[in-house]
């Protein structure tokens, strides 16, 4: 899909609005995929259960080994991020090298696309490919959204970018909300749409999520800049280059105290955060007690109601760092999580679980677009090569979800519940309040 760039001044209102509208595009990976629909249909394959709701048998054989099915998700979900994580560093300093990070944004969209339309395939006939799909999702997903995220800087100044983020955030959640209110329109009325069963109208909606993807992501690349190079292109350096925009970087962030700081914080709570965002659904298939019948329901309310809750989280956030300051802010939001984690452990019955998710989304969406501008404000004014530095903030989050989703995962497999895996998420909360007291708060 080859449109004609359309150059704006940064910090013009249409190159802004077109930005934050990648998210509207791509949000819809994270809620139907791996919030929302996919972890529904995924346990519904994978969890046996008797008349009362009561688990008989949640073992699913991969590969020749019998593996418990939060486990087997959770360890692909962590193989994923710890690839991004390896690649996506070098692939920013190419980008960076070569100028066209839009090219690389571009790629890892469409990878992520198509793989949310081969979910379409998903069985535990062809378990493999299922994953793999899941996998590539994934990788294409948190891909793009590294050179996404590097455009911050680059198409709004600091006074614009906390409001910027925030409305990318904002309209993710709404655009989201939409396309799974069509999903589960028909997932719900099946019968209405000439469907027997619900089987197919739920692998429907992995197709448009994709589709959803791609198309309205034109928007964004039609105003998108697409970088400054530094050097012609040389395959033989290619991988080089890259690498020595990435050491350079490195030494830049060394340099700042307090962004090497921030860094640091930011890595040890979005551990916490990331893990929960990614389980919160497994949580609610496998550890709350639905009336029989009920359980899909319930959970699409819940998630439902988390990013309803989340476009307020997102842009009260905003409001607030201008009276309290950014780190001030943060370190509040991190103690709100606490608390929620704390009553979490506890919940058995849905309406515990639905005030839980009203908390969630409330502090999810204002922690996302809060670490992201207060991120880009630390970066100097000055800096071109803003994806390598976005990759550092990539990284720092992915480490932390395989980090922390393999402390789910191991958990799970070893006491069969991942309740106790919140006791350790409060650490990581507690960690990231320590981290962030120490991060210069007027700077």
């Amino acid at each position: 899909m080859n449109l004609k760039i359309r150059k704006l001044p940064k910090g013009h209102k249409k190159l802004i609005n077109a930005w934050a509208f990648y998210d509207w595009a791509n949000s819809v990976y994270p809620l139907v995929i791996t919030s929302a629909v996919f972890p529904i249909y995924y346990g519904a394959l994978t969890i046996i259960k008797n008349d009362e709701g009561e688990v008989l048998n949640d073992t699913v054989n991969f590969l020749g080994f019998d593996f418990n099915n939060d486990a087997l998700i959770s360890y692909v979900t962590a193989t994923a991020f710890l690839l991004i994580s390896v690649m996506s560093p070098f692939l920013s300093g190419i980008a960076d090298y070569m100028g066209n990070k839009r090219v690389f944004m571009k790629f890892f969209n469409y990878l992520g696309a198509a793989s949310c339309i081969g979910l379409f395939w998903f069985s535990l006939d062809f378990l493999w490919f299922g994953l793999l799909c899941y996998f590539l999702g994934l990788i294409g997903f948190w891909g793009s959204i590294v050179f996404y995220n590097s455009y911050l800087p680059d198409i709004a100044f600091k006074e614009q970018q906390d409001r910027a983020s925030a409305k990318g955030f904002s309209l993710g959640y709404i655009g989201s909300v939409i396309l799974l209110l069509l999903c589960l329109s028909m997932i719900l009325f099946h019968e209405s749409f000439g469907f027997e069963s619900e089987g197919l109208p739920t692998r429907i909606s992995f197709i448009l999520t994709g589709i959803w993807w791609i198309g309205f992501s034109q928007y964004t690349y039609l105003y998108l800049p697409r970088g400054t190079r530094k050097g012609e292109m040389r395959n033989k350096e290619l991988w080089l280059n890259g690498f020595r925009e990435l050491k350079k970087t490195y030494f830049k962030i060394k340099q700042s105290i307090q962004l090497e700081r921030y860094l640091r914080a930011f890595f040890v709570y979005s551990m916490a955060v990331q893990t929960i965002m990614l389980i919160a659904t497994y949580f609610g298939v496998g550890e709350i007690q639905w009336p029989k019948g009920e359980s899909t329901t319930g959970l699409i309310v819940s998630i439902l109601l988390i990013q309803i809750i989340a476009i307020f989280g997102a842009n009260l956030a905003s409001r607030l760092a201008t009276k309290y300051g950014n780190i001030n802010l943060l370190i509040g939001i991190n103690v709100i999580w606490i608390f929620i984690c704390v009553y979490a452990f506890f919940i058995t019955e849905p309406i515990q679980f639905y005030i839980t998710a009203f908390f969630v989304g409330l502090v999810m969406g204002g922690i996302q677009s809060l670490s992201r501008s207060t991120y880009s404000k630390y970066i100097p004014d000055d800096t071109k090569d803003t994806a390598s530095y976005f990759s550092f903030y990539e990284v720092s989050e992915k480490v932390g979800i395989v980090i922390g989703m393999f402390i789910y995962g191991f958990i799970a497999q070893i006491t069969g519940s991942i309740r106790n895996a919140i006791i350790f998420l409060i650490l990581f909360f507690l960690g990231g309040i320590y981290l962030l007291s120490k991060v210069n708060k007027t700077q």
